[in-house]
């Protein structure tokens, strides 16, 4: 089942972080917000946020939360915004290339989740090795 708002991919999808980490840093500046936004302080807003998506998934089964009511979506797209907002912003005062380290990090998760290995069955990296042995 395809959802109304299914992601689209991007072929500028760098471009696009980037003009949302400028366009969130001018908003930041022209309200001498960047006082507060130090990377602790946007770290703990990222978190509330999450904590903030999570409660609109508490108690749902997992057919339900795949299948959300068009207010609710909304809303979850919104606590969605919330959190790339606070990461965007912690990236750009860290000087972390979001993009790049993303892809690092899936290139690693490559090696550490070979297909072969790992296909339908969900555990962490550690509980594989310890498997092998």
């Amino acid at each position: 089942m395809e959802h109304l708002h299914s992601p689209q991919p991007s072929d500028n999808l760098a471009d696009s972080l980037e003009q949302l980490r400028v366009r969130l840093a001018r908003f930041a500046a022209e309200r001498d917000w960047d006082q507060f936004h130090s990377p602790k302080n946007l770290s703990m807003a990222l978190i509330a946020e999450a904590a903030e998506l999570v409660e609109h998934f508490q108690w749902l089964t997992e057919s339900a939360s795949q299948a959300l009511a068009p207010a609710k979506l909304a809303e979850v797209r919104l606590e969605l915004a919330d959190i790339l907002i606070y990461l965007i912003r912690i990236g750009d005062k860290l000087g972390v290339d979001l993009v790049a380290a993303a892809n690092d990090k899936i290139a690693l998760n490559e090696t550490r989740y070979p297909a072969e290995k790992v296909r339908g069955d969900a555990r962490r990296a550690e509980e594989y090795a310890r498997k092998d042995d």
